[in-house]
């Protein structure tokens, strides 16, 4: 008996060498169909590289006064018009998009990392979960606004003579957006961590001695990533608008260090006068935040596995 080996016929196709799927490429293909996501990641990555590459191209000190040349419109050499006091406001914008964007990733981490630490915990620990969760109960039913602006009127000067006016007055607002913004994201991660917990790999994990903390850190958390996602691109507008408000509220960075909220505040007085001062810092912060809610719809998408068809 003779081994027989099977050949193609000829003019048959070659059999096509399937790629490894995996979940960055899954999640990246899902993302590339919804428009909405695509178009806000290119306009957020557009305002991003033109805050931190923009003073290089257009070199004009937002800081330079030309009484000469006040409550101009846009021109060549003024893109965005000038203030009150000749100061650029293009450059101005600019300067002001690096302080809000900063505040607003700098504070979405802080928030992300408490509301997922707590989220988890009361998730997976139940004899912690009742207490975490009134404690989350009780951070939900504080009235923000008031509480954020209590605590700036009490440690801006003490952080303002340790740090200096601008590092103190960015440590104090971030911490306060931060340690205000991580309720929603503990109660959803909880929920996730609730329903994974339940499942085959993690009680098999238990079953063979697996530590919690293992368990938490190799099987619970990269399932949970989903929501945290999502939570982490929402955070950063939540954290941009607060910033904002406080700044427009006068309570946030000194008159002479611009941010988008403090160009709007400095700008109010102005309106009738020079309404472009109100326009461009508006139209950044409105753009960056839609920009960053359309990225969070398509990541959430992209990262759903019903969607994903896995």
């Amino acid at each position: 008996m003779t081994d027989t080996v099977l050949k193609p016929r000829e003019g048959s196709a070659a059999p096509l060498q399937t790629r490894q799927r995996t979940l960055a490429s899954d999640v990246w293909r899902q993302f590339r169909q919804h428009r909405g996501g695509v178009i806000g990641a290119c306009i957020f990555i557009a305002i991003v590289l033109m805050v931190i590459f923009g003073p290089y191209l257009h070199d004009i000190d937002p800081k330079a006064l030309d009484v000469r040349a006040k409550n101009q419109g846009p021109s060549f050499a003024h893109p965005m018009g000038t203030d009150n006091l000749g100061r650029d406001m293009f450059a101005q914008v600019l300067a002001g998009g690096r302080t809000s964007l900063s505040v607003g990733v700098t504070a979405m981490i802080l928030s992300l990392c408490l509301g997922t630490t707590v989220g988890v915990i009361a998730g997976y620990v139940r004899k912690l979960d009742g207490w975490l969760m009134r404690l989350t109960d009780l951070f939900l039913a504080l009235p923000l606004l008031p509480l954020l602006l209590v605590i700036i009127m009490l440690f801006r000067d003490t952080l303002r003579k340790a740090f200096g006016p601008e590092t103190g007055i960015f440590f104090l607002i971030v911490f306060v957006i931060g340690i205000t913004s991580w309720m929603q994201t503990a109660r959803i991660v909880r929920g996730a961590v609730l329903s994974v917990k339940e499942q085959e790999f993690v009680l098999a994990a238990k079953s063979i001695g697996t530590p919690g903390r293992r368990i938490i850190l190799r099987h619970i958390l990269p399932n949970v990533l989903s929501p945290i996602m999502v939570s982490a691109t929402l955070g950063i507008a939540t954290a941009i608008i607060t910033e904002s408000a406080l700044s427009f509220l006068g309570l946030g960075f000194p008159s002479d260090f611009p941010t988008w909220g403090r160009l709007l505040y400095d700008g109010v007085n102005f309106l009738t006068i020079n309404p472009s001062r109100v326009i461009w810092p508006g139209l950044a912060i409105s753009l960056t935040v839609l920009s960053i809610n359309y990225m969070g719809d398509g990541l959430r998408d992209a990262l759903d596995p019903r969607i994903r068809g896995r």
